[in-house]
């Protein structure tokens, strides 16, 4: 690839062969998708391509670029200098801790099926360098790839199988980490940060991105939801050693490889009371779609320290249309969140991002109303990992289209409205909560 960028201060678009070969496209640059609305990107509205991102490309679908010359978006099918190739569009996954500001743009070629659970960021070319449209909104290194050598995490593995030999959720978690490569999970036998306790093995919602359980076939789960329900020991016995061995340390319930967990409250409960009698250290935390305030209520009187809550949107029509709810409505969300905050805990909420969606004018409205009855101390701005033009269709039969005004400036307007609110992509420990932005230790 040429070092220069695009004229005009653009980046270059990419492109990619059938063999798998990226490569950029110089009269092209790279365009950025937002619901129905497209951009060219720019040097000064991209960054460099975090470490640990990964470029993907998009079977089925057609890079849709900037011509500089002609000064329109047109699709490139197949290569201009090479009409023999056909092209694939490009897309970046970005690292843990980055939240994309442009989904990547393309059409899609007739009988396209959707695309697997990942984010598809807009990335381009310039300055040498691949480039993402997207910004960092935690710079805790809890994630990064660099500080998890595979070494040391089968190290690991090896002392947790004798401290717990026969203990069941130990040897799930093995599979996390040595099999799909859950970050949280080499965390875990690296002793450090956060320590997964997935419990659940059903859920009372369907999330159209669920990504452990995809009815039909069409779209492929990331990882195997767990099959069993750990007894109150087993939990209890590798959350104390976790909290024994690591710094700042948080275990956590409500994880990609289950089901809700406040559906197996009956076994987290006399877990936390476990944890709890053993000592007093560390934070016990729930991720969850906050659906069933009465079992919420217990685990807060069991000793839960903080929560988490999902949402794609704070309208509930619109959060209902993508977590499709079996027994509990978006009403339901708001009681447990208010009970957690009447109890004490620390609440954040689980923002599922999509440029085009999240950064609307009556979203950011409906945003803004929440934070304001319900104040929640942090927002954790998360990637909606869902194929972009599905959502769009699914948000569409929920709500009226808008423009999007942009992730950056939406970013910016939550943060002059609410200047207390933490923002952040991890789960803090209880020595962070006070922290208010950016903490990059």
């Amino acid at each position: 690839m040429e070092s220069q960028t695009s004229p005009q201060g653009y980046v270059r678009g990419l492109a990619a062969d059938a063999g798998g070969r990226v490569f950029d496209l110089p009269g092209y640059a790279a365009v950025g998708m937002a619901g129905g609305f497209f951009a060219p990107l720019s040097i000064a509205e991209t960054m460099p391509l975090p470490h640990a991102s990964e470029l993907m490309l998009l079977p089925e679908r057609v890079p849709l670029l900037y011509h500089l010359e002609r000064r329109r978006l047109e699709p490139v099918p197949t290569h201009p200098e090479d009409p023999g190739t056909p092209l694939l569009a490009v897309a970046a996954f970005n690292s843990p801790g980055v939240v994309a500001t442009w989904n990547a743009a393309y059409r899609e070629r007739p009988g396209a099926r959707a695309l697997p659970l990942f984010c598809y960021g807009a990335v381009g070319w310039g300055g040498g360098r691949f480039r993402a449209a997207a910004v960092r909104v935690d710079w805790e290194p809890r994630q990064d790839l660099r500080r998890m050598p595979l070494g040391a995490v089968r190290a690991g593995v090896r002392r947790l199988r004798r401290m717990l030999p026969q203990n069941r959720l130990r040897r799930h978690l093995e599979t996390c980490a040595l099999v799909y490569g859950c970050p949280a999970g080499k965390n875990f036998f690296l002793g450090r940060y956060e320590a997964p306790l997935p419990t659940a093995v059903a859920c009372n919602a369907r999330c159209l991105g669920c990504l452990s359980h995809q009815p039909g076939g069409e779209i492929p789960c990331t990882q195997e939801r767990i099959r069993f329900t750990p007894s109150p020991a087993e939990i209890a016995e590798v959350a104390l050693a976790h909290i024994a061995r690591a710094r700042r340390p948080v275990v956590s319930f409500g994880q990609g490889c289950e089901g809700e967990p406040l559906t197996a409250a009956r076994a987290i409960a006399p877990a936390i009371r476990r944890i709890r009698e053993k000592t007093a250290r560390g934070t016990i935390h729930l991720n969850t779609n906050a659906s069933l305030p009465g079992e919420l209520a217990a685990l807060c009187a069991a000793g839960l320290d903080s929560i988490r809550v999902s949402v794609n949107s704070l309208r509930p029509a619109c959060y209902e249309a993508y977590f499709r709810p079996r027994d509990f409505r978006f009403r339901d969300v708001l009681r447990s969140i208010d009970l957690a905050l009447e109890r004490g805990l620390f609440v954040a909420i689980n923002y599922l991002n999509a440029p085009g969606f999240t950064d609307t004018p009556s979203e950011f409205k409906a945003l803004c109303a929440f934070l304001r009855r319900h104040p929640v101390h942090m927002i954790q701005w998360r990637n909606l990992n869902y194929d972009p033009l599905r959502y769009r269709e699914a948000m569409a039969r929920a709500a009226r289209p808008e423009i999007p005004f942009g992730m950056r400036e939406l970013l910016a307007a939550v943060r002059r409205e609410f200047p207390r609110l933490k923002f952040g992509y991890f789960n803090p420990p209880r020595e962070k909560w006070a922290l208010r932005g950016p903490d990059p230790r």
